[in-house]
């Protein structure tokens, strides 16, 4: 009886060769992008935390602070601690390269304590360096030892000289050895932690302590005793803790990337649905006679699911190998983090994720399964004896309105938009979107039915028989048309998000560029920067009215956040800040600071709140007075008066400094006048617009891969057109015979099949542009301040969307025709003849 049944249904989908393959690769490709982004990202994370466990070493805790260190004296008190068996201090730094792009990340360390906290951090001494030097050779002023991976992108081997900007000076190196400890793919450097501290201009301050604790001391107790002692802005964090916020950083991104690949495969499961119920719908009859003979319905429908399954099934193995295709492709192409940043100087390679395929394997079949339940349970609740007759199929296509279950969607969506996040991820959000999705589905034929009665009579006979039978059976606009409402509707609504996202950033560009040149010593590392000097020789310089230093440094707030972004320059009273809202000054007395909209959200600040800053390594109390919009920092900045930092730290020094010139200066010629102060290759000099076009080159960079999954949703929505009007065509054999016998020719009914999908895909577009717009609503209302914490201003591409709708309308129009050509194939006399 099991291979009756399978040769009956499984068998089926290989006669259904076109609708079986379309609805194949849809899920293939669902089941592709979502495998791998989870493949890209979780080895890019597991390299990250390879990385940061091998920074850890043998630790326990680890004590760190701002990016611009502590007081190294802190080391001694803590090495002599009763919990602390071994204590190992360390300065970290991202240090620029002269003629390079990329910096270097370097790790002073002391020789004489590494081996015991960090072993896979002991330098090797290559043989070229031992004559003269000997075992002392780590300890040189100028010995730097360079794992295999740094070597290898800078060009260097042992023996060699490598040049780093240290403050406005260029200083050579000696390349003394290897880390061969530091593996693979991880390009870092170590020197002695006294050299690097001379060298950099960081006497006397270290960024990290770690520790390694006795035997039977408990870590949670030891950390609570040493971080009572800490100055302000210095925790004690487990290496495993570092890890975790590091890596979340990230996570909104990777949530959201995946979500968009499960729109995807939730987009092929609406194909399988369409291919299902069309199928379905022309069995009818078959199914009947089953059913005559024996067939229960349980059995029916059971065998109709599985038909489903396979679908899903093979469509998932064929989406687990183009994942790891395209993953591969990825990892060359845009590296781990597709991108976006977050993972810079990570090289994971390509492996085999068997639980994430197994997955995904899982969640094609799920699709295919789904997608075919309400075909299954409409062939199930037929009755033999109507469905026998000629024309029953019919029955199927008369869809009854469903406004309450349209509305209660809707209502739900609603709802749910108010909801906070799940653990920092917006799962209510995302939920609103596939319950608006849901509702213009079922919003679909009553909005077909209502169109065709409200519209204009036409008086060519086609333009009235395609409107007839769409009023007739709007169930066919839902089967052709589910798809794509869902692949418009994403389509528009990342359309709209990502417009209004690169206009938000591109006027938050201007407004945190006020200056016309702007020279950076280090914006983002921490080994350049422009002394006093350096900055009293370039504000005096002819043609420059003023100048605009900039400090940037990072400070930790507390043990449960990644360390938020300190930005130290004029202000003028919030001014020169994106503001949202107003600045309320504070009273007399009190220090103004201006937050993030991310650290607002982070911290639970609003204006006037009350914030303490570690700076100088002592408490500093501000006052908020303002919130502003910052697209650059996602774990949060804040923004205050370079005259307090100063006041607070004794600090001089800039990272950068904005230069604005006198009327009738030029760019060009001020910006020689810098290199000639400064040095050719010790500092980069940029206008505005040159930083705002990098800026908005890397954003779309960033959106390539969102872009390339709005590709795809859209072809699926076709696939479904294509699928749905090629089996409805061989369904209406005989009505498409009747209407030749009454003086249509094949050119008619070919037109006819054209117009019923343009119509269809016009009500399916129309409704997909006004769900898209609800959904681009929620992903920057809800998605995208739960995700990044951050807001933008809405902006509609109205020309754009216009185009695209007129572009999506005309090509299911051509692939209705296309899809129905079999129809007019046949002779008129035979497709009637079972009416005979």
């Amino acid at each position: 009886m099991s291979r009756v049944l399978g040769r009956i249904f499984v068998a089926s989908l290989a006669r259904r060769r076109l609708a079986t393959a379309l609805s194949l690769v849809a899920i293939a490709l669902g089941v592709a992008l979502g495998l791998a982004v989870q493949i890209i990202h979780g080895a890019a994370l597991d390299e990250f935390g390879r990385g940061m466990r091998l920074l850890s070493g043998e630790a326990d805790l680890q004590v760190s602070g701002a990016r611009e260190g502590f007081d190294d004296a802190l080391y001694g008190r803590l090495a002599m601690r009763d919990e602390v068996a071994d204590a190992s201090p360390i300065v970290e730094l991202e240090v620029r390269l002269p003629g390079h792009e990329r910096s270097l990340r370097i790790l002073g360390v002391d020789a004489l304590r590494i081996a015991h906290v960090h072993p896979a951090l002991m330098p090797r001494v290559a043989e070229v360096s031992r004559d003269g030097d000997g075992a002392l050779a780590a300890l040189q002023p100028d010995a730097l030892f360079l794992s295999a991976a740094a070597q290898a992108e800078l060009g260097v081997a042992p023996g060699d000289r490598l040049d780093v900007l240290a403050g406005t000076r260029v200083a050579s190196l000696r390349v003394a050895g290897s880390v061969p400890g530091a593996g693979q793919g991880r390009a870092l450097a170590v020197m002695d932690i006294a050299a690097a501290q001379q060298l950099f201009g960081r006497s006397g301050r270290i960024t990290r302590i770690d520790l390694r604790l006795k035997p039977g001391v408990d870590v949670a107790a030891a950390r609570s005793a040493l971080a009572a002692g800490l100055p302000a802005g210095v925790e004690v964090l487990t290496p495993r803790a570092a890890e975790q916020l590091a890596a979340g950083l990230s996570r909104a991104y990777r949530v959201n990337l995946t979500m968009l690949a499960a729109i995807a495969l939730v987009t092929g499961g609406f194909l399988v649905f369409s291919t299902q119920f069309l199928a379905v719908a022309r069995r009818r009859q078959e199914f009947a006679f089953l059913r005559a003979l024996g067939l229960d319905r349980g059995t029916l429908m059971r065998g109709l699911l599985v038909e489903g399954a396979v679908v899903g099934l093979a469509g998932g193995v064929l989406g687990v190998a183009l994942g790891h295709g395209f993953a591969a492709i990825a990892f060359d192409v845009a590296g781990g983090d597709l991108g976006a940043g977050y993972f810079r100087g990570v090289t994971p390679a390509l492996r085999f994720d068997l639980p994430a395929s197994g997955t995904y394997l899982l969640l094609g079949v799920l699709a295919g399964v789904a997608g075919a339940w309400l075909p299954a349970r409409e062939a199930r609740r037929m009755l033999p004896a109507r469905a026998l007759k000629s024309g029953d199929e019919a029955r199927m296509f008369q869809f009854r309105p469903q406004p309450r279950r349209a509305a209660a969607c809707l209502g739900g969506a609603v709802a749910l938009c108010l909801l906070p996040p799940l653990g920092g991820v917006p799962v209510f959000g995302y939920l609103a979107v596939a319950l608006i999705l849901v509702g213009a589905v079922l919003i679909l034929p009553m909005l077909v039915r209502g169109a065709t009665r409200i519209a204009p009579r036409h008086r060519q006979a086609l333009w009235r028989l395609a409107g007839a039978r769409l009023a007739a059976a709007p169930g066919q606009a839902v089967v052709a048309g589910a798809g794509v409402v869902a692949s418009v509707a994403l389509a528009v609504a990342m359309a709209i998000m990502v417009a209004s996202f690169r206009d938000s950033v591109d006027r938050w560009l201007t407004a945190v560029l006020p200056a016309d040149l702007y020279v950076s010593a280090s914006p983002q590392g921490s080994s350049g920067v422009l002394d006093p000097a350096a900055l009293q020789r370039i504000a005096t310089l002819p043609g420059v009215s003023r100048t605009m230093p900039v400090r940037f440094d990072t400070l930790r707030l507390d043990d449960r956040h990644l360390p938020v972004s300190l930005i130290a320059r004029p202000l003028d009273g919030g001014r020169l800040l994106p503001l949202v809202g107003q600045s309320v000054p504070p009273t007399a007395g009190e220090k103004p600071a201006w937050v993030s909209e991310a650290l607002a959200d982070l911290f639970a600040l609003g204006v006037g709140a009350r914030l303490v800053l570690p700076l100088g390594g002592q408490p500093v109390a501000f006052r908020v007075a303002g919130i502003w919009r910052d697209y650059a920092r996602q774990q949060g900045a804040v923004a205050i008066e370079l005259a307090d930092y100063r006041a607070a730290t004794g600090d001089l020094v800039a990272n950068d400094v904005g230069v604005f010139l006198a009327h009738g200066a030029s760019f060009e010629k001020i910006a020689a006048a810098v290199r000639d102060i400064l040095g050719e290759n010790t500092v980069r000099i940029a206008s505005p617009g040159e930083i705002r076009a990098q800026s908005l080159a890397i954003f779309d960079r960033t959106f390539l891969v969102t872009y390339l999954m709005e590709a795809v949703a859209v072809l699926i929505g076709l696939f479904g057109v294509s699928t749905s009007f090629a089996v409805l065509a061989i369904a209406r054999r005989k009505e498409f015979g009747v209407l030749r016998h009454l003086g249509m020719t094949r050119p008619e009914v070919g037109r006819l099949i054209t117009l019923e999908g343009v119509l269809t895909a016009a009500a399916g577009t129309t409704l997909g542009l006004v769900a898209g717009t609800a959904v681009a609503f929620v992903l920057i209302e809800v998605v995208n301040r739960q995700s990044f914490h951050w807001s933008m201003d809405l902006q509609v591409p109205f020309g754009g969307l216009l185009a695209f709708a007129g572009a999506v309308i005309a090509l299911a129009g051509l692939a209705a025709r296309v899809s129905g050509h079999q129809a007019m194939r046949g002779s008129a006399v035979l497709a009637v003849r079972e009416d005979w």
